[in-house]
């Protein structure tokens, strides 16, 4: 299939649909197991105090262990084939959660969110590798602010969505401490609704075109490590390695940011709900940080954007560190870190593509993806550490983001800084990685 000097063609347009129903799915599940542990919950009592944080690693040591697997499928088989196996599957894997919630068991649950986060860990690297694919490469900059932009929107509506249908579960339930069911009608819905939404996302996968598949003469390494191993020393032999650092440190940063949030309801004196509002405004600046980022490069990839966007989420992390304690200074501080943070990582994920060779460009984003991962976990770590351990109250663990902000992110982009200026970039000139 050639490459579409359209936008929003029909493959494009299939992808970002598709995506945007899984992420909903993801967003759903988590949210409602989260829900359902935490104080309260109905399964409150059977992961004690900061029970979350296991859910959290349900989601993120399957992409660790299978993105560097997952992306030498993707380099040798059809990136649209493998989109629709992985569809086929969400919705097998949302019919074992139909069976899991009503059961009320909740590690056959957490067994369910493994598998949807190990089949989203496959899908991963074909779904970004497959936009050089279909788009020109003048597109690529508004492809990626674009699917960020659906990605965040799904995961704040997925979260909105979570509350409603774990309040229907939960009335299934006589009380947290008793799990009896006494309305067992309402257990089906957690189950009914995720496989609705993995037909949904099915559907237009169908569409996409079908995609050149590559030959590779090394045999698919199923250790779960050894691909990352010798993908990061041929990433090293450019720029690609401090490229893939430089994006997987917004992760750490945002995994940071995520979960120090919800401890504002007691600092600002607010409900959860309005708690949740902080999360919306930072998932939807984020979104939309996205997207005028990839209309500004216009036909190009930006680079200067890097840099723009790294000083300002650097700034206003360090503002939501010193500000008065107020829900609208707060908000307005996070939309504001959102923006920049659209500005500094749509440029790095059209880099990551760019330079990545066609032929090994699965290897590559699958190893980054896990890269993300990693330092999403790195992240959850140092908030614990600053939280629990040494008692940083929560708004001041922002100066601690802005700080690793300023050195982190200036460490990598000065080692860039010649990526940086590349003025074959701004003039859309096709470069791939030797």
């Amino acid at each position: 299939m050639s490459r579409s000097n359209r936008l929003f063609n029909r493959g494009f347009s299939a992808l970002l649909i598709t995506q945007f129903f899984g992420a909903i799915n993801d967003s759903v599940l988590k949210q409602v197991i989260i829900l359902a542990v935490a104080s309260g919950g109905v399964w409150a009592n059977q992961l004690g105090e900061g029970g979350q944080a296991y859910v959290a690693l349900c989601l993120t040591i399957p992409f660790i262990l299978f993105s560097g697997i997952a992306g030498q499928i993707a380099d040798r088989i059809s990136k649209n084939r493998i989109t629709v196996l992985a569809k086929i599957a969400e919705v097998g894997i949302a019919a074992l959660a139909l069976g899991a919630f009503f059961a009320g068991n909740l590690w056959a649950c957490l067994g369910v969110m493994v598998l949807l986060a190990t089949q989203s860990a496959f899908f991963g690297p074909a779904k970004y590798g497959m936009i050089p694919e279909l788009l020109t490469e003048k597109h690529l900059s508004k492809a990626n602010g674009s699917i960020n932009m659906f990605t965040n929107l799904a995961v704040i509506g997925g979260t909105l969505a979570a509350g409603k249908v774990y309040t229907h579960y939960s009335s299934g339930f006589q009380s947290s401490e008793s799990e009896a069911p006494i309305n067992p009608e309402m257990l089906w819905i957690p189950g009914v609704v995720l496989i609705i939404l993995a037909i949904v996302g099915l559907l237009p996968s169908l569409l996409i075109p079908k995609l050149k598949s590559f030959d590779q003469p090394r045999p698919i390494d199923l250790n779960p490590f050894r691909p990352y191993v010798q993908a990061l020393r041929d990433m090293a032999q450019s720029h690609l390695l401090l490229v893939a650092l430089a994006w997987s440190f917004f992760y750490l940063l945002g995994m940071m940011a995520l979960l120090v949030l919800p401890d504002f309801s007691t600092l600002l004196q607010i409900s959860p709900e309005m708690n949740n509002n902080l999360l919306g405004v930072l998932g939807i600046t984020i979104g939309l940080g996205s997207v005028i980022a990839g209309f500004i490069s216009g036909k190009h990839i930006e680079p200067r954007l890097i840099p723009v966007g790294a000083l300002g989420m650097t700034l206003f992390f360090i503002l939501l560190g010193l500000a008065p304690l107020s829900f609208w200074t707060v908000a307005l501080l996070l939309g504001a870190a959102g923006l920049f943070g659209g500005f500094y990582i749509v440029p790095l994920q059209s880099l990551l593509q760019h330079l990545s060779p066609p032929d090994e460009r699965g290897r590559f984003l699958g190893t980054a993806n896990a890269l993300s991962f990693v330092f999403s976990s790195i992240g959850a770590l140092l908030v614990r550490l600053f939280r629990n351990d040494m008692g940083i109250p929560a708004n001041k663990v922002f100066l601690a983001i802005g700080a690793l902000a300023i050195l982190g992110s200036g460490v990598l982009l000065w080692k860039i800084r010649a990526l940086l200026l590349d003025p074959s970039l701004s003039k859309g000139t096709s470069k791939e990685a030797s």
